[in-house]
């Protein structure tokens, strides 16, 4: 009962916790109250935001699962970023924007092995702008699946956000749903797939990394329509 009330924090989140803490020591040592409480308000919003829940992670072969928590803001064709030297056929587009309440965890979509990762320096636009995909600073990263294509996620930063955790190293095998990385503070993470692959995400959609599937490598049917009601 208490795992689904209670989140463990993400290591990555404690020295800004314990930065937060510290100053809300130091305001009400020297009589600020009104601030004291402010930051230890702050420090509770910061151990929600590095909140890092546990996830069931659906198994079959040819799933492929959102790799954040967000809001689908795109599922279209593009070719995937230069840096991971995939070629420049255009591949199916998944895009995931992450505002500062959602779990900002990344998780792998689909098991295989990591084939590249390349880190490109950029801008800090929007992450819900299409442009953002190519112009922000990014983690991109190729994983030759266990279906035999390459499939490639991206982690990308947002207006806000201003560091990009990822802790995959190439030629290490992943399993669907790993935890792999976050990104602090807002961002966007992309899913490239080969265009044959089914699409069951829908812009407008809100997903769960680790858990709502969002296309099939083996399943054949057309491309799904939502209703917002």
């Amino acid at each position: 009962m208490l795992r689904s009330v209670l989140a463990p924090v993400h290591p990555d989140g404690w020295p800004f916790i314990a930065a937060a803490l510290i100053l809300a020591l130091i305001l009400f040592l020297v009589g600020w109250t009104p601030l004291g409480w402010l930051a230890l308000v702050l420090a509770l919003w910061i151990a929600y935001f590095f909140r890092d829940p546990w996830r069931v992670t659906p198994s079959r072969p040819g799933l492929v699962v959102s790799p954040a928590d967000g809001l689908v803001v795109s599922a279209d064709r593009a070719p995937p970023p230069k840096e991971l030297e995939m070629g420049e056929a255009s591949m199916t587009r998944i895009g995931i924007f992450l505002n500062v309440f959602d779990v900002h965890m990344n998780r792998i979509p689909l098991a295989g092995r990591i084939a590249k990762l390349a880190y490109t320096k950029g801008r800090f636009l929007n992450a819900s702008l299409d442009k953002a995909s190519e112009e922000n600073e990014r983690m991109a990263i190729r994983i030759a699946s266990v279906e035999g294509a390459e499939v490639a996620v991206v982690q990308i930063a947002g207006l806000i956000a201003r560091r990009i955790v990822c802790d995959l190293a190439e030629g290490q095998e992943v399993a669907t749903g790993e935890r792999f990385g976050l990104i602090r503070f807002g961002s966007r993470t992309d899913v490239y797939l080969p265009p044959e692959w089914a699409v069951l995400a829908i812009p407008g959609q809100r997903v769960t990394g680790g858990e709502t599937v969002i296309a099939d490598a083996v399943a054949r049917e057309t491309p799904r329509q939502g209703r917002m009601h």
